[in-house]
């Protein structure tokens, strides 16, 4: 069965500059009952979006604009205990600054950048539920991509190998690290119901049998 995952499918990125992948992570906190976990994850997201500002770093609010950023993808929706005020929704007018596109070469361009960045905030993270949660992100992720990109099923070994690859060995698959199956990574395309000539002459047939029952 083939799978397609279209853009005109997808939901319209609130700060496109961060990509798809963080503004999934994003909407998957505010799915989280435990206020905990929540808090545990915002932190996580964090890290990885302060991979996508590197030239920021010597800013001295460079922390507080990423966690008022992190409530501007949420739509200030997401419940968790910050280090700074969020925002006004209302006083939020002015457009971000644009990230540079970062140059060099990608080893696998159906992953693409974006994964890369996560995979390097992965590696510094301490090991333990973060670690595991955001690890959990990028293979699946990875899994998605892989499909997405080819248009044909993978195992999940090969996702494996090539997180090896990509992490130079440093990141690894635990326990704690499910990976979806390829029908929950992508919703498959529903059957269109029969319509127009075909469909009118199977009511016609139902409707004959029918009269010529009524004729015994």
């Amino acid at each position: 069965m083939m799978f397609h995952d279209y853009n005109t499918q997808r939901k319209k990125m609130t700060l496109p500059e961060y990509g798809r992948n963080v503004q999934k992570m994003i909407d998957h906190i505010k799915t989280l009952e435990n206020r905990e976990e929540r808090n545990r994850a915002a932190k996580t997201i964090i890290q990885v979006m302060g991979n996508f500002n590197t030239h920021l770093r010597d800013i001295e609010d460079f922390k507080h604009k990423l966690w008022d950023h992190l409530a501007i993808i949420a739509n200030f929706e997401l419940d968790i205990d910050s280090p700074y005020p969020f925002p006004e929704a209302q006083k939020i007018n002015a457009k971000p600054n644009e990230i540079p596109y970062m140059q060099g070469g990608i080893r696998f361009l159906h992953y693409g950048r974006i994964i890369e960045l996560m995979i390097e905030a992965a590696i510094d993270l301490e090991n333990g539920e973060e670690k595991e949660y955001l690890t959990t992100l990028i293979v699946n992720q990875m899994k998605k991509s892989y499909i997405t990109w080819n248009r044909s099923q993978v195992a999940d070994e090969v996702i494996i190998n090539d997180l090896k690859l990509l992490s130079r060995g440093k990141l690894e698959v635990t326990d704690g690290v499910k990976i979806l199956e390829i029908k929950e990574l992508i919703p498959p395309v529903p059957k269109k119901k029969p319509q127009g000539k075909n469909h009118g002459k199977q009511n016609n047939k139902q409707f004959n049998r029918k009269k010529g029952h009524g004729k015994h």
